[in-house]
This record gives structure tokens, sequence and C-alpha cells, in this order.
């Protein structure tokens, strides 16, 4: 080889080791794979086909979905007992739940129409519309934060219930499909990622997956019958700083702490 030659192979060697213009953004931080611990286990209707759940006011309240089973209601914690029931039209299929100004705001699936229920009573004072299929749906005081089985999140507008933004949401630089039941916890917003044992930990200000919450095990298989399906149902109680999970036709509710893998 000459020298003339062996100086170009290394300028070549050297300009394709070198990042593509416009590429110098550091790259995405390696999530985190969290695991949990049972703090407590409660009785839950085995027969809920668990969409929306949350917890606020000392109140448990859940969405459930099947057509002509889905219903809104007040649940009591210890004993899974349904304190109050409001159900759907059978031709509507209950999805997610959120708690906004003293409303509660449930989704359904394919009908692309919201109800509007009163916290207390559970009385119908409203609907609203959106495009599209309606999965998850979480609050906090700025936003609706809307789920639609993509990996995109929609933002509505707490007032007029009309989207303002989306996001889309990515593990490193992957996108996320299949977000589900949303909650918000202590400013990161927990996803359910269906048909899977997992909950994406989400960054709401720019969509990056900043943990995984490993639940695989979590409904022990005595309790597990051909009817029992997946993981879907994130509460989060604020002023004690409970979280609770549970499934679709899930006979158990789960209070559990967030742990480190060693």
């Amino acid at each position: 080889m000459n020298a003339s030659l062996g100086s170009a192979l290394l300028i070549l060697l050297a300009t394709l080791a070198e990042p593509a213009l416009g590429t110098n953004e550091a790259p995405a931080a390696a999530s985190i794979r969290y695991s949990y611990r049972v703090v407590a286990s409660h009785p839950h209707d085995p027969e809920a086909f668990t969409q929306g759940l949350l917890f606020a006011d000392g109140k448990l309240f859940e969405s459930t979905g099947g057509y002509g089973e889905s219903s809104l209601r007040i649940v009591d914690l210890a004993s899974g007992r349904v304190l109050r029931e409001r159900r759907l039209p059978d031709d509507r299929f209950g999805e997610g739940l959120a708690l906004s100004g003293g409303r509660l705001h449930q989704l359904t699936w394919k009908a692309g129409l919201g109800f509007i229920h009163d916290a207390s009573s559970l009385a119908s004072i409203g609907e609203f519309r959106y495009g599209g299929e309606g999965w998850g749906l979480s609050a906090n005081s700025e936003s609706l934060v809307m789920s639609d089985g993509s990996a995109e999140l929609r933002f509505l507008d707490p007032a007029t219930l009309t989207e303002v933004r989306r996001l889309e949401v990515r593990d490193g630089t992957e996108p996320v499909t299949g977000l589900n039941e949303l909650e918000f916890v202590e400013g990161d917003l927990y996803a359910n990622a269906w048909p899977s044992d997992r909950i994406a930990i989400v960054n709401p200000a720019n969509g990056q997956v900043r943990g995984w919450l490993d639940l695989t095990g979590l409904l022990p298989l005595v309790f597990r019958t051909p009817r029992t399906d997946v993981l879907n149902g994130i509460a989060y109680d604020a002023a004690s700083k409970r979280l609770f999970v549970t499934g679709k036709r899930w006979p158990r509710l789960f209070q559990i702490e967030v742990t480190t893998p060693p």
C-alpha cells in the first residue's frame, strides 16, 4: 500500500466513525427496571373487566368494560364490595377513568364518546367527543391525558375537553405501543403496556420512558381461571402515597411498593 492510498483510507475510516451531521445529541439514558413488593392484598370483583381505576377523597373508583357489562363504580377498598354503581348503555364499552374538577370523565372504546359524571352520586352530567379509540385516561392539575392503544398520548384541555397536543412515548428511540390504563404518580405518568404485565414509567414532559415496573407473577396461579385477563388498573392515593394495581377479572387488588432490583 503506498503512502497516498494509506492516507486516503485513514481519512475514509475517520469519516465513517464520525456521527452524522445533526445527530450530536446525547443518547437517551437506559430505562431502569423496577420490581415490586406486595404491601397488602384486597378482594376484587372477579367479574369486573377493569379498564380504569383511581383513588381520591378516600374512595376507590372503577370503570369496567364489556358490551352489556360496562359500569362506573365506587368500591370499598377493604372488602371489594361495590358501594354505588352506574351501568353504561349496553352498546357502550367502558374504558379509562379520570377525576378533574370534581367530575369523573369516563372513556368508551370505539364509540368516540366520553361520559361526565358527578363524583359523589355518579349521576350523568354531560358527554364529550373524541376521534379514534379510547383506552386510558388520567388527570393532573394541568390537563387530562388519554391513550388510544398506540404510542401516542393525547393531552386534553380540562375545561373544554378538546385536544391540545400529542406526545409519542419512547423507550430510548423505540416507540412504546399498546399504552392503556394511565395514572399520574408523583409527577410521572404510569402506563399499562397492553397486553403485558409491565407498566411504563413515563416523563410526561418529553414522552421518554425512564423505567419499567415488571409485575410478572403478581397474581398467584391459585387465583387464575380461564377468564382471568391481563394486568390493567392503576390507582394512586396521593394523600397516603399508596399505589394500587389490579387486572381484568382479577379476584384481588394489590397495594404495592416499587423497588429497584439488585
